[in-house]
């Protein structure tokens, strides 16, 4: 490979990775639990952008189960980021095939 093709594929290689960047920062995910009294929405790069608690499941008696909840609607969410992720990163690739990635 020649060098001007090396630069070539470094530079569509940055683009690409740019491009990633952006798509996970506008990506938005929401998952909920228990019925929806707990919602979390979280960005493609993992970060929880917001976090709704219906009062109704706020009781100082059964903190566990509130505990509980929030977990769950948080883990969805960062598994739905996972998945916007692979189907973006699959997408960008054009159905290339490299082991590890996606």
């Amino acid at each position: 490979m020649n060098p001007l093709q090396m630069r070539e594929m470094l530079a569509n290689a940055q683009k690409m990775q740019e491009d990633l960047k952006s798509k996970l920062e506008e990506t938005i995910v929401e998952a909920s639990s228990g019925g929806g009294m707990v919602t979390a929405r979280m960005n493609g790069k993992k970060q929880l952008l917001a976090l709704r608690i219906d009062a109704s499941v706020v009781d100082p008696r059964d903190v566990e189960l509130l505990q509980d909840l929030v977990s769950a609607a948080i883990n969805e969410a960062g598994r739905k980021a996972d998945d916007a992720m692979q189907s973006g990163i699959s997408g960008m690739l054009g159905g290339l095939n490299i082991p590890g990635l996606v």
